[in-house]
């Protein structure tokens, strides 16, 4: 039996004395340079300048995970960066994924998927699963791991939550995200903040699906923007593994997400994608030494501070 998501993920952080996630948002415009040469330089290139691109999208996500991947214990591509290019985008995507299997990688598909039942299962097909057709089965993208939007529901997440039970997979439900335009929907009202309620949702739908460590395959997206609320959301989803974006460019900081780790050093994820990718832009270096050393010193400040916490 393959085991669940979380069984995985704390194996992993074991291993790796990490708990740091590849965030992949590649921007066609910032490409490394490595990836475009590479493209460029095939013999007889198409003239669909969708399909260059998306290869070259390849060729820097490949890049950036060889670099970074060591340190790391997951990526998570942003799917609106790769569904963008189209048709040659949803190829450089998969791609993506088989090139960070290849290197031992978890992947969450960061795609915040939400919707009514009959849709949500497609998304849960699309995402961890496979699809039933008149030719045989036809497979997803095979991500071990998504994020989900709860704002339609219990109704709108039980498909997506049979997807992962189905194929072993993690759920991770946006609880409180890192943008400073959450505060008006997820910190509202005062007395009683979305929030709660969202955390108390995915708590419940997670108590039943609970792995060897104690950490459950339905985690949270909990930004690293407001580490103040993290100790007040730890208390609420004892189980859950947070999901961390925002460390970095967005303003957060390793420092501060201590509450994170309590339960487990796996019970944090800290994702972290332009300071790592784009470190080069500010320091100088080649992009993949430059890669290479963000990620490994975030692993370094964070795996210290889990085993301080946890």
């Amino acid at each position: 039996m393959t085991m669940r998501f979380s069984d995985r993920l704390v194996a992993l952080v074991e291993e790796r004395e990490s708990q740091i996630v590849l965030g992949l948002d590649p921007d066609p415009a910032r490409l490394w340079p490595e990836a475009v040469a590479r493209t460029a330089s095939i013999e007889t290139p198409p003239e669909d300048p969708g399909l260059l691109t998306a290869e070259a999208v390849a060729h820097h996500c490949g890049l950036a995970i060889a670099a970074a991947g060591p340190s790391c214990v997951a990526v998570k591509p942003q799917l609106a960066c790769f569904e963008r290019l189209g048709a040659h985008g949803w190829a450089a995507l998969k791609q993506t994924i088989a090139v960070a299997h290849e290197h031992g990688l978890l992947v969450i598909a960061d795609g915040k998927r939400g919707d009514v039942a009959a849709t949500a299962a497609a998304y849960g097909q699309a995402l961890v699963g496979r699809t039933h057709g008149p030719f045989g089965e036809v497979a997803g993208l095979g991500a071990d791991a998504f994020t989900a939007n709860p704002l339609l529901g219990r109704d709108a997440l039980e498909p997506l939550l049979q997807a992962a039970d189905t194929a072993a997979a993690g759920c991770f439900i946006l609880v409180r995200t890192s943008n400073p335009g959450a505060a008006e929907i997820q910190d509202e009202p005062v007395e009683a903040p979305l929030r709660v309620k969202l955390a108390a949702i995915a708590d419940e739908l997670g108590a039943e699906r609970v792995g060897s460590a104690g950490l459950s395959d339905v985690g949270a997206v909990t930004g690293a923007t407001r580490p103040e609320l993290l100790a007040e959301l730890r208390a609420q989803m004892p189980r859950a593994i947070f999901l961390l974006p925002g460390v970095g460019a967005q303003g957060g900081r390793a420092e501060d997400l201590a509450p994170a780790f309590a339960p487990h050093p796996a019970a944090g994820l800290v994702s972290a994608s332009r300071s790592i990718v784009d470190a080069y832009a500010d320091r100088g270096d080649d992009p993949a030494l430059a890669a290479q050393t963000a990620a490994e010193s975030l692993r370094l400040v964070t795996w210290r501070l889990a085993a301080a916490h946890a």
